[in-house]
């Protein structure tokens, strides 16, 4: 799509901005450990995941989309629904994806060692919301691909949608204190910052709640939702029981994490 790489990035750096201050005027909760360390590798990472898939798939799901339409594959082009609607349907049907993928990723051993680096941070802000595994981020570029294919997406709702799910991460992993009145009304729609602080809890049945990335909707109705975490948000401990090195903060460590450590 034309403009399509201005459109992400115009997103992606306006909102993490828009994040980055305001969780640094209001936080949650106090950072345990070096700000600086993290963030340049976690954004380091986040932007090699990004390199990697553009040089695998370089059209992305996106591109996918454009060249099912051309085709003619995939069930939206066998049928005559209005654009709008089809496009929303895609939109509300790929947030969904999105949710069983993450809690596949939880559930089966092999996905869980590459998704627990996005759970080993020991803190939560906006850089953990694109902080995954390269390996996990192109595993999901190719899922995403196949079934976008195989509905027929028009491109733009698949565009629509990778910009909504980028910024919505980045919002709802931030460390911004977000007015508790809100939060209740926000999170009957979409995922807060507080919802999905559970899940990033060291306590395991509340890492194992509270999947969504956007929509709050799919915790609520397949009961993985969890209100609160026990502890509260100021006391409870993010990240993994048995990944406690700041050492292993580094980009090189993060990296091969998946090789040598353990479920939990």
């Amino acid at each position: 799509m034309q403009g399509e790489m201005a459109i992400r990035l115009g997103f992606f750096f306006g909102i993490f901005a828009v994040m980055a201050v305001l969780e640094t005027k209001a936080p949650r909760r106090k950072l345990q450990t070096g700000k600086t360390v993290r963030w340049v590798n976690n954004v380091s990472v986040i932007f090699l995941g990004s390199f990697l898939v553009r040089l695998i798939a370089p059209a992305g799901a996106t591109g996918a989309a454009a060249w099912a339409s051309a085709k003619g594959w995939g069930i939206l082009n066998w049928t005559a629904f209005p654009g709008f609607l089809e496009g929303l349907a895609v939109i509300v049907l790929l947030d969904m994806l999105i949710y069983w993928q993450h809690v596949a990723f939880h559930l089966m051993p092999h996905f869980w060692k590459l998704h627990m680096m996005h759970h080993a941070d020991m803190d939560i802000d906006v850089t953990t919301g694109a902080r995954f595994h390269p390996v996990e981020i192109i595993l999901s570029m190719l899922i995403k691909i196949v079934v976008v294919v195989l509905v027929g997406a028009p491109a733009w709702s698949v565009l629509a949608f990778e910009v909504l799910l980028n910024g919505t991460a980045m919002f709802n992993h931030s460390n911004y204190a977000l007015p508790l009145g809100i939060d209740r009304m926000l999170r009957l729609l979409v995922v807060t910052p507080d919802m999905h602080r559970v899940h990033h809890s060291v306590v395991i049945r509340e890492m194992n709640s509270n999947y969504g990335f956007n929509l709050s909707i799919w915790d609520r109705l397949f009961r993985s939702y969890r209100d609160q975490p026990v502890r509260g948000h100021t006391d409870m401990t993010i990240g993994l029981a048995n990944f406690r090195d700041p050492a292993k903060l580094w980009l090189p460590q993060m990296l091969l994490m998946p090789l040598g450590e353990k479920r939990r």
